[in-house]
């Protein structure tokens, strides 16, 4: 269930949609038209999906990753909440990309002849709050401290400013949050969502042809995130329920070996030479001396 919960949650209701969205190459060339507006060349044709799918659990996968004429690999993450761990992970998505596009090529990376790389473009959507954000950043301005290093990349944060898919994108996002803080996470809140962006004209046409594909989309990802939200309450019961049994375990075990302990001390007195011995010229019956034994066994013999 813990392997399941890594899959489930990076499938937030957002970054299917980015994914669903984005499939489509007419809308893949208009996100490429608004990285590269002065590439008026580049056609659908030209664009090559090169997304790392999510197939082995637990194995890393990006949300969007293409190249252009076999000249440009661009990685593209959609992100709700801040964290500098996003330049780490596009350098681990890069690097399993390369290795998978230098392997489908056959190309000889211990030969002599310069294999050819397409040059990488990172980007992050990030869709939470731009306040204080920056236009880029730089894995060693993340971690170390600006200094150069033998390892470095830079990426670039789209925050949806412009008047293009992006923009559209994540002015849906936005709605969404909206609608959620109104009705919750329920299908209201999705249909709702829809139509306030089709009345805005944001995706209109993605959203009018794939309206009934979306609330799918959104209703499954919002059932998933629910069970992920029941079944860490039932871990967490459990896990207080269990720890509270042990303590009380222990707790008996710890008392009733003092208690067995200062029975023996007192029966000692009494000429007693064992603790059944003490225990039972105490009062104490046969049964509850083998609880007891069971209980703080490797303690009362001590």
């Amino acid at each position: 269930m813990q392997e399941k919960k890594v899959n489930l949650v990076k499938n937030t209701v957002a970054d299917s949609v980015f994914s669903d969205l984005f499939s489509d190459s007419k809308y893949l060339l208009k996100l490429y038209q608004a990285l590269h507006p002065e590439d008026k060349e580049t056609t659908e044709a030209d664009i090559t999906d090169a997304t790392i799918e999510n197939i082995i659990v637990n194995d890393i996968y990006n949300d969007l990753g293409f190249m252009v004429g076999g000249r440009l690999m661009i990685l593209i993450e959609a992100q709700s909440s801040w964290t500098e761990n996003i330049t780490i992970r596009l350098l681990l998505y890069l690097a399993k990309t390369y290795g998978r596009l230098f392997a489908e090529r056959g190309s000889d990376l211990y030969g002599g002849k310069k294999v050819e790389l397409p040059e990488p473009e990172l980007y992050v959507v990030y869709t939470g709050d731009r306040k204080g954000r920056p236009g880029k950043m730089s894995l060693s301005d993340a971690f170390f401290g600006g200094r150069k290093s033998s390892l470095d990349l830079e990426v670039r944060f789209l925050y949806g400013d412009s008047q293009d898919i992006v923009g559209e994108y994540v002015r849906f996002v936005r709605v969404i949050k909206e609608q959620e803080k109104l009705y919750g996470r329920t299908r209201e809140a999705v249909v709702n969502a829809i139509k306030i962006c089709k009345d805005e004209k944001v995706l209109t046409e993605y959203l009018e042809t794939r309206e009934k594909e979306v609330q799918d989309i959104m209703t499954i990802v919002f059932d998933n995130e629910e069970l992920i939200r029941i079944h860490e309450k039932a871990v967490e019961k459990e896990a207080i329920e269990r720890g509270l049994a042990e303590g009380m375990e222990r707790g008996m075990a710890e008392g009733m070996a003092q208690g067995m302990a200062e029975g023996l001390s007192q029966g000692k007195e009494l000429g007693k030479e064992t603790l059944a011995e003490a225990l039972l010229s105490l009062g104490v019956s046969e049964q509850l001396i083998s609880q007891a034994r069971a209980l703080a066994a490797g303690r009362i013999e001590e």
